[in-house]
């Protein structure tokens, strides 16, 4: 199913049609949850691909920092483990939970594990690359920490480097609350 939905986000584009909403795409919560994204609407989406094994790892205490400073004024910081960049990721759902919050008191949502590259590319991955590319024009996720900022409205502002550390990314967080 997730291949089928992927080739027709590729596709709608091109044939002139209207593409999904962010906030139709359905996603799995760390606990295996199945909930839709229009959960999110009118709030600010920080969406990120995690790893808990990473040379980025650190940026979650900030992008905790940024949920409790925010979080209440409207934004979401949505955390996606992916196992796609070195093995960084190889736990399980329980394991990168508790990796999480024992270690970094994560609060912000987090969801089970995707791939945001290749043919098991999940759909939200295919409507945030296809939204807002890379450097170059690429769309490919090029390693963990890549960010998405999405507006109230479910517009994805813009594409963040995994080395853009999540302090540097308040200011577009306050323009959009």
């Amino acid at each position: 199913m997730n291949k089928l939905l992927t080739i027709l986000l590729f596709f709608i584009p091109l044939l002139g049609v209207s593409q999904t909403s962010i906030y139709d795409i359905k996603v799995k919560t760390i606990d295996n949850e199945e909930i839709s994204l229009s959960k999110y609407k009118n709030k600010v989406m920080l969406i990120v691909n995690v790893a808990s094994k990473c040379g980025f790892t650190y940026q979650y205490e900030g992008l905790e920092k940024l949920h409790e400073k925010y979080s209440a004024k409207g934004l979401s910081v949505l955390g996606f483990p992916c196992n796609q960049f070195l093995n960084q990721e190889q736990g399980t759902n329980k394991d990168i939970k508790e990796f999480c919050s024992l270690t970094y008191d994560v609060k912000f949502d987090m969801f089970s594990k995707i791939d945001v590259n290749g043919d098991d590319t999940h759909p939200l991955y295919t409507y945030l690359k296809s939204s807002q590319s890379g450097l170059f024009g690429t769309e490919s996720i090029k390693w963990n920490f890549t960010k998405f900022l999405v507006d109230k409205k479910g517009r994805v502002i813009k594409r963040y480097a995994p080395s853009t550390n999540p302090s540097e990314i308040e200011n577009d967080i306050k323009e959009l609350l």
